[in-house]
């Protein structure tokens, strides 16, 4: 991936490892993933090929390349690869999150059923991720997989950027993985208030979630779920099936 600014040199961000599609978007959410962009405002234009991705952005983007070039290839795994430190992530705020959007756990069950009914591609090889936009009630608005789960919230996440419906507020997202400090990041800066995952969370994400008052929901399934963070957005029942953690 690279990025030309006006009246500045080609950069390199560094190599990342994706399922083939849906470039644009790729590109789009990683840069504001990372802060670089804050709308489409700021692209001016996308190229893509088969095997590279180059985005030329206004002079006003917020792209410092000492900050943003990765220093060795970005995985499919792993989010944060080439940076120096974890706080090269922690500095990067995103929108005030909606204390007015609340979920209870039919909503839960039903955003990860209907997310599955979006995994075609997992269906066929077992081997990708998927992320998804759902409403009140678990309505998916729009979801996208990947063989890196980085790779699906940036998609998901450009695909908002490139339609100008950031920040996202009365929205959950919600993954098929665990929630990872790395996604629950790229969500806080979307404006998502909240974050439910399939599988466990790291305890930086936890972490990250508590800091900025974004309800966590992880181990989510059709008659259980556990609340990691934010439980003043959860419509919960103290009932067995169901745990919250302050």
């Amino acid at each position: 991936m690279a990025v030309s600014i006006l009246g500045m040199d080609e950069q390199s961000l560094g190599l990342t490892m994706r399922t083939p599609g849906q470039d644009e978007l790729l590109i789009l959410g990683y840069l504001h993933s990372e802060g670089i962009i804050d709308s489409i405002d700021h692209v001016t234009e996308v190229n893509a090929t088969e095997d590279t991705i180059t985005a030329h952005l206004t002079g006003d983007a917020n792209f410092e390349p000492n900050e943003h070039v990765r220093r060795s290839t970005i995985t499919s795994s792993c989010g944060i690869c080439g940076k120096d430190s974890i706080s090269n992530l922690l500095h990067v705020h995103g929108h005030p999150l909606s204390e007015s959007f609340k979920v209870n756990q039919q909503d839960v069950s039903n955003a990860v059923t209907n997310l599955g009914k979006h995994q075609d591609a997992f269906k066929l090889t077992g081997g990708t991720h998927a992320c998804a936009r759902v409403l009140r009630g678990g309505i998916v608005i729009d979801a996208h997989e990947d063989i890196g789960r980085h790779n699906a919230m940036d998609k998901l996440i450009g695909n908002a950027v490139k339609f100008g419906q950031i920040p996202i507020t009365e929205e959950m997202v919600v993954v098929s993985g665990r929630a990872s400090f790395e996604l629950v990041q790229k969500a806080l800066r979307a404006g998502f208030p909240v974050f439910i995952s399939v599988g466990a969370p790291s305890s930086l994400a936890v972490d990250m979630a508590n800091e900025h008052g974004m309800t966590l929901i992880s181990f989510a399934a059709e008659t259980r779920m556990t609340v990691f963070s934010g439980s003043g957005r959860v419509e919960m029942p103290q009932s067995a099936g169901h745990t919250a953690r302050p």
